[in-house]
């Protein structure tokens, strides 16, 4: 029997897949939750649910993070830089005062407008059921914005302006609060950036 006759034709090749980077691995982890987060009513989010959307095992999540908690505070981590960087901008080009504690509110409900899962990050409905210190550290994060919001409105023109500040940055966080709060809630409909500057101006 002569075998190179034989018609058929040669096979090609299966595409080596290549193999991520360790940093290309995490990102992607911590860009599929954020994505998982997105949706709305989402469902608490599992590391089976994960591994599967991603196309790994379980195992392959934890050579990267961990615990899920890790995954999060990564994620909690994204939301304090960028929350940092944003109100930086604004102090950086914004005199101290009023329009700079609105500016800097306008900002960061964009930013969760833009992201919405990482608004639920903020909200803390998206670590109901995590580790505290997930929310610990969530709950730090709007400390750190209302003790800027107060820096910006020391300058305010009254009889007590310190006491003045404190109060009307408590209002701000909570207002601020409420409206990501809603976005999240309504499936992500209630824009926060909806009435705002007439909102911000009856706050203010």
């Amino acid at each position: 029997m002569n075998d190179h006759n034989d018609n058929t034709e040669p096979t090609e090749e299966a595409p080596v897949r290549k193999r991520p980077r360790p940093g290309e691995r995490r990102l992607q982890i911590l860009q599929t939750l954020a994505s998982m987060l997105e949706a709305p009513g989402a469902e608490r989010v599992t590391t089976a649910g994960l591994a599967a959307k991603i196309g790994v095992s379980e195992a392959a999540l934890y050579r990267h993070f961990a615990s899920k908690a890790q995954m999060f505070e990564a994620l909690i981590d994204f939301v304090d830089q960028s929350v940092i960087g944003l109100i930086r901008q604004v102090t950086d080009r914004e005199p101290v005062g009023p329009n700079q504690a609105a500016r800097i509110v306008a900002l960061l409900l964009q930013f969760a407008e833009k992201n919405p899962g990482m608004c639920r990050v903020m909200t803390g409905d998206a670590l109901v059921l995590e580790h505290e210190r997930l929310q610990e550290r969530i709950n730090l994060l709007f400390d750190k914005i209302e003790s800027q919001l107060r820096q910006s409105l020391k300058g305010l023109a009254s009889e007590t302006p310190t006491a003045d500040a404190q109060v009307a940055a408590s209002v701000l966080v909570a207002f601020m609060q409420g409206r990501l709060q809603r976005f999240a809630r309504s499936g992500f409909k209630r824009l926060p950036s909806e009435h705002l500057q007439a909102a911000l101006a009856r706050v203010l």
